[in-house]
This record gives structure tokens, C-alpha cells and sequence, in this order.
């Protein structure tokens, strides 16, 4: 009865050991699967050297192309007002009409004080003449011709001085009829019919701006416009000329692209900044006066940018800017770059490459410094096995 229950014991204890040595050799086959990783594969770019233009994003305020403030150069009474608040005016029409009969009346007295001034000069000249050959005879005296030519000279600048005076007159009778100085869209009117205006008030009649083209005023501080000349000094960066894009109050995209006109020469003492004025297109008179837009365009090109894209750029907390780059024996070196900006995909570096350098750009999870790589040109396809070995596989990791 013994005999019969020790072999089933016996039996148990020979079951149980040899499931613990299966499940040894299993963690074990796991653990060799698990080692066997292999050199980790990363995808590399070549960076070369490229023109990167240095693009600035500013705000700024549109202005009118021209502006001009019409004020009477007469005094008198407004009898008419001759143009539609807000129309399109042209150059010279007439817009207001003051009162002329006072200048008409000056204009006429001029006139026949002119007419008197000639008669009087006609008669000294002609006394002159007759006292000229008398002299020369010794029939009257010398002194008397003398007189008469002085007379007929005096005469004759009388008459200019009247001539004078009739122009004078009918300026100021041309004045009556106020025109427009410049072509362009006419504001409200400050005056009504019947308001006395002078000729020396403040207070503008109407305003007239054109409206196409229009002027952008953009703002941009001192700092960076030093920063900016001493970049183009360095010669590592040329000027451009490159097309000014406008950004609306709504957020929307102006279509029309402009250019920089010029820059002050002063710095405004309260902004601290210089006024760049742009000059753009406005056929559909989207642009009024006053708004505020964002301004972007390029002042600069830097001819020895690197573009490096974003996958490959890491920054610390500290602010340090580094990537990957595979040595000549294969190895990943870390390299401490300066990358100012973003353009679409890529980190514009401008420091710590070199040509040829091959910047590792896929796979960096896997990529550590210091270690061996297996580098392919990025953007071949990838595809690693991240499942343990099986027991008794002896291949490393396959790449389909």
C-alpha cells in the first residue's frame, strides 16, 4: 500500500522539475532575444551652406499717399459748395465759391487805375522825345529834357507797379473759386453755405487723400536695426529687396504685395524705434488710413544658413540648442548649434555646422552620443522589430 502512493508522489516531483527547468530556459532564450538589439539604423540629411533670407514680422499703421487740407486763401462769405462728401474729386475742380464782388471791384479799379498809369506814361514819353532833339540844339534847356526823360521813366514804373496790382486783383478774384489741389477722395465738409471764412483761419475747409497707392508706416526698434547693420558690416549677410506681405486687423492676408521705401534717419525718443515706410498697391481702396496691420518681409539675406529639420533639433531646459551629427566611424557626436528661427519645416542654423555634416533626422530616440549607428539617407523606409526573440532564434532584430 506504501509502494502504491510513493510513485505517484515521485511522479508529481518529476512533473514540477522539469516545468521549472522549461521555464528557466525560456527566460533565458527571452533575455538572449532581448540582447541581441543590434546597431540602431538612423536617417541622416547632408547640410549644405544656403541663402536664408532674414524674414521680420512687424506691426505698423497704413497712411494715405497724399493728404492735403483745402483752407481758403480768401476772406468772405461760402455762397456754394460744389462737390459730394466722400466722391473722388480731380485735381483742380472748383469746391466752394466765396463771395467775389468785393474782389471783383478790387479787380476792376486795378484795371483803370493800369489804364491811367499808361495814358500818363504815353505823354511823358512823347515830351520827352520832343525835348531830346530841342536840347541838343540848345533851344531849351538841358535840365528840362533831363526832367522830362525822369517823368517818362517814372511813368513807365508806374505802370508796371499798376499792372501789378491788376494781377494782385484778379489772383485774389480767382481765389473765390477754391479748387482742389490734389486728386483723390474728399472727406466731409467743416464749412456750410453762408460761413464766413479768412484767409488765415487753422481750420481746414475739407480733407483730400489719395488712396492708391497707399503708405505703411512699420515700426521697428533700434536694437534691431543696429543688430541688422552690423550683420550686413560682417559680410556673411547682403541686403534684400525682397516684397512686403500685409497681414489685416481680421487676421486675413492683404493679396497685394508692396516694398520698403525708405527708413528714417532719427529714432523716436519715446518708442525708441525707426519708422520704415512701406508703399503698396490699393486699386480696390481696401486700405484706409489709420489701421493697424502686420508687416513681413525680408531685410536681409544670410548666405550661410543651414536648414535643418525640425525632427533633428533638440533643446534642453536651459535653452541649448543641439543635434546629432554621424562622425566618420559611424558614431553619433552631439553638436552644440544656434538655430534663430523657424522657415516652414526646418531650424535655420547659423552656427555649429559645416558643410557636409550629416544630421541625423529619424531615429534619435534611439540614437545616443558617443554610440555606434547604422546611418541610411533619411526618408528610406524604416521598420523595426520591437518583439523579443524567440527561444532558440539566434538572428538579430530584421529590418523589413
Amino acid at each position: 500500500m506504501l509502494l502504491r502512493q510513493a510513485a505517484p508522489n515521485r511522479l508529481s516531483i518529476l512533473v514540477g522539475c522539469l516545468a521549472l527547468a522549461a521555464c528557466g530556459g525560456s527566460d533565458k532564450a527571452s533575455e538572449k532575444g532581448r540582447g541581441q538589439t543590434g546597431t540602431p539604423e538612423v536617417g541622416y540629411v547632408v547640410v549644405q551652406p544656403t541663402s536664408v533670407p532674414l524674414t521680420t514680422e512687424l506691426g505698423g499703421r497704413t497712411a494715405a499717399f497724399q493728404t492735403s487740407e483745402v483752407r481758403p486763401q480768401v476772406s468772405g462769405l461760402i455762397r456754394r459748395r460744389l462737390f459730394t462728401e466722400g466722391s473722388i474729386v480731380q485735381k483742380g475742380q472748383t469746391l466752394y465759391e466765396i463771395d467775389p464782388r468785393l474782389y471783383q471791384a478790387s479787380a476792376n479799379e486795378a484795371r483803370a487805375a493800369l489804364n491811367s498809369a499808361a495814358a500818363n506814361a504815353d505823354a511823358t514819353r512823347v515830351k520827352a522825345d520832343r525835348y531830346r532833339p530841342l536840347a541838343e540844339m540848345e533851344a531849351v534847356a538841358k535840365q528840362d529834357y533831363t526832367d522830362a526823360a525822369a517823368q517818362a521813366r517814372q511813368a513807365a514804373a508806374a505802370v508796371a507797379q499798376s499792372r501789378a496790382q491788376l494781377e494782385t486783383a484778379r489772383i485774389n478774384l480767382r481765389f473765390t473759386k477754391v479748387p482742389a489741389p490734389i486728386t483723390g477722395r474728399i472727406g466731409r465738409s467743416l464749412f456750410t453755405e453762408g460761413a464766413l471764412v479768412t484767409a488765415s483761419q487753422t481750420d481746414p475747409l475739407t480733407t483730400i487723400s489719395r488712396l492708391d497707392p497707399m503708405f505703411v508706416d512699420i515700426q521697428q526698434s533700434s536694437a534691431d536695426l543696429l543688430k541688422l547693420r552690423r550683420a550686413l558690416a560682417s559680410g556673411g549677410v547682403a541686403p534684400s529687396s525682397a516684397a512686403v506681405r500685409l497681414k489685416l486687423e481680421d487676421g486675413s492676408d492683404y493679396g497685394q504685395t508692396g516694398t520698403v521705401q525708405f527708413a528714417e534717419v532719427m529714432v523716436n525718443e519715446s518708442t525708441g524705434t525707426v519708422t520704415l515706410r512701406a508703399r503698396f498697391p490699393n486699386p480696390q481702396g481696401m486700405l484706409l488710413p489709420g489701421m493697424f496691420v502686420r508687416a513681413t518681409f525680408a531685410q536681409s539675406v544670410d548666405n550661410n544658413a543651414f536648414l535643418v529639420p525640425q525632427a533633428g533639433v533638440k533643446r534642453d531646459p536651459k535653452g541649448s540648442t543641439t543635434v546629432l551629427v554621424v562622425s566618420a566611424d559611424n558614431k553619433a557626436v552631439e553638436r552644440k548649434v544656434t538655430a534663430t528661427r523657424v522657415v516652414g519645416p526646418n531650424w535655420v542654423v547659423t552656427a555649429g555646422l559645416k558643410a557636409g555634416d550629416k544630421v541625423i533626422t529619424e531615429g534619435t530616440a534611439r540614437a545616443k552620443a558617443g554610440q555606434p549607428v547604422k546611418p541610411v539617407p533619411a526618408g528610406a523606409a524604416q521598420k523595426f522589430n520591437t518583439q523579443p526573440a524567440k527561444s532558440g532564434d539566434k538572428s538579430a532584430p530584421t529590418k523589413n
